[in-house]
């Protein structure tokens, strides 16, 4: 496809690395760990990923500092990870952040992201977001994510577990059955 024959247009190599997925969420490896009773299986999540709104209360602090508090948050659900949590701008205290400069991603879902620290902490990013999301991740617009390597991050006063591996940010909850993309050994999912 030309760049002038479309306004989505995707440069080749995002729409390759796009569909170079094996799991898809239509169908569960055999390694993928049977959901108990009000559990989800992250194997479920579809990709390319999906946004769901959420509206449980998200509360995230740092050093017993209340850092975001919302019940207007969104979730990303991406197959093969625990879903990835994105809270509104004015449910955040952004005087708490600083934009890290210079420190940019780009997802072949979402788009370019910047990246967030505490001004405390303006050396480790613990946060990110998505000014400018491709058109199918518009709804993340003015929202941040955040690792919860680095902060207190409770869903319904549950306090979550970090994903495994440093570039990952999904939140583990007790209503996910695994395994988790992460975890040692998934590389190749």
């Amino acid at each position: 496809m030309k760049k002038n024959d479309h306004s989505n247009w995707k440069p080749d190599w995002l729409q390759k690395a796009r569909e170079g997925w094996n799991h898809k969420g239509d169908s569960r490896p055999p390694f993928a760990q049977e959901p108990k009773k009000g559990q989800r299986s992250v194997w479920d999540f579809p990709r390319p990923p999906i946004v769901e709104n959420v509206n449980k209360r998200i509360t995230i602090s740092y050093q017993d500092k209340p850092l975001a508090d919302s019940r207007a948050a969104l979730a990303v659900l991406e197959t093969a990870s625990p879903p990835t949590y994105y809270l509104p701008e004015q449910d955040i205290d952004m005087d708490m952040l600083v934009s890290l400069t210079g420190k940019t991603s780009l997802c072949e879902w979402k788009g370019s992201a910047i990246y967030w620290a505490l001004k405390e902490k303006s050396e480790i990013a613990v946060a990110w977001s998505y000014p400018k999301p491709f058109e199918e991740f518009e709804a993340l617009k003015h929202h941040l994510g955040f690792y919860p390597q680095h902060l207190d991050c409770r869903v319904e006063g549950i306090k979550v577990r970090p994903q495994a591996g440093r570039f990952y940010a999904g939140w583990i909850t007790p209503d996910l059955a695994g395994p988790f993309k992460g975890e040692p050994g998934t590389g190749h999912w």
